[in-house]
């Protein structure tokens, strides 16, 4: 987004988005507003909930580049979900709480009433089953990591006999690549480490896996190669918010707006990119062909 004052479109954004809150909660929103003990009181719902108690609890993920970063020596987070938390916290006028979860946690959080919110997390048919899910914060797309040498553009052009693929064992990476690259020759390695050692030493042509975890072992180790994301057919998974199930979809549903707007000015592509470059990964780096 190009803009003389960066100030002015940032309040022009709350100020949308608070419309948006505003509409989506009806009159149960504008109770809480005008009473906040009174809504406290009587919160059926999340989003109420939230704002009576001024706090937003999210699972933050140790370790989980690009999405989550702690600094030791001050116990600060950063990154892409976080820049994301703080945003709607800011907007709601609440404070962060966190709670540090892993991704299959994360929906366990969320049944037991720990979080009000999980980020980064894929809405399998499994998981809808139980929590809800937000508007797509973005397609996370697949491809290869391709050694110097190698040119690839499309899956079929790494489906042949003659390309070496390395992917870990029972992992989406191996389902994408024996599914879209079927005559490749294929191995299967115990652990994402395994396949990286594979590619360093040269003994595979390519590694089948998504966009974030190839450019940030690029990013670590340039020799390994470049990413591509292939294309014909396009292949991605939907990375979303989750929320806890509950019959009122407020809350759900003011983060698909926020989702949507966010995505629609360019902001959570810049976000994302800024998480990214926690790991190395240069802005340059990032394909143009990411749709986010």
């Amino acid at each position: 987004m190009i803009t003389s004052d960066d100030s002015k479109v940032s309040e022009d954004r709350r100020d949308a988005l608070r419309y948006a809150l505003a509409i989506g909660s009806g009159a149960a929103l504008a109770s809480a507003l005008a009473s906040p003990a009174s809504a406290q009181a009587s919160a059926d719902n999340t989003l109420d909930r939230i704002r009576a108690t001024k706090v937003l609890r999210i699972a933050v993920l140790p370790g989980e580049l690009p999405y989550f970063n702690k600094d030791l020596a001050t116990g600060t987070w950063s990154g892409f979900s976080i820049e994301m938390a703080n945003d709607i916290a800011k907007l709601l006028d609440v404070k962060l709480e966190y709670t540090e979860s892993t991704y299959g946690n994360s929906i366990l959080d969320l049944q037991s009433n720990k979080i009000d919110l999980g980020f980064a997390l894929n809405p399998t048919p499994q998981r809808a089953l139980v929590v809800d899910f937000s508007a797509t914060v973005f397609p996370h797309p697949f491809g290869a990591m391709l050694r110097k040498g190698i040119e690839a553009k499309t899956w079929a052009d790494i489906s042949k006999p003659e390309v070496r693929i390395a992917v870990d064992v029972g992992s989406a990476n191996e389902a994408v690549a024996r599914r879209f690259a079927p005559n490749a020759t294929i191995k299967s390695m115990k652990s994402r480490d395994e396949v990286m050692l594979e590619m360093s030493a040269g003994r595979v042509d390519c590694v089948v896996n998504a966009l974030v975890l190839g450019l940030t072992a690029i990013a670590k180790n340039p020799n390994l190669g470049t990413y591509k994301i292939l294309q014909s057919p396009s292949v991605a998974i939907p990375s979303s918010m989750a929320v806890r199930r509950e019959p009122d979809k407020h809350w759900r549903d003011f983060l698909s707006v926020w989702v949507d707007y966010n995505r629609g000015i360019g902001q959570m592509r810049e976000w994302f990119v800024k998480g990214l470059a926690l790991s190395g990964v240069k802005p340059e780096d990032v394909p143009v062909e990411l749709s986010i």
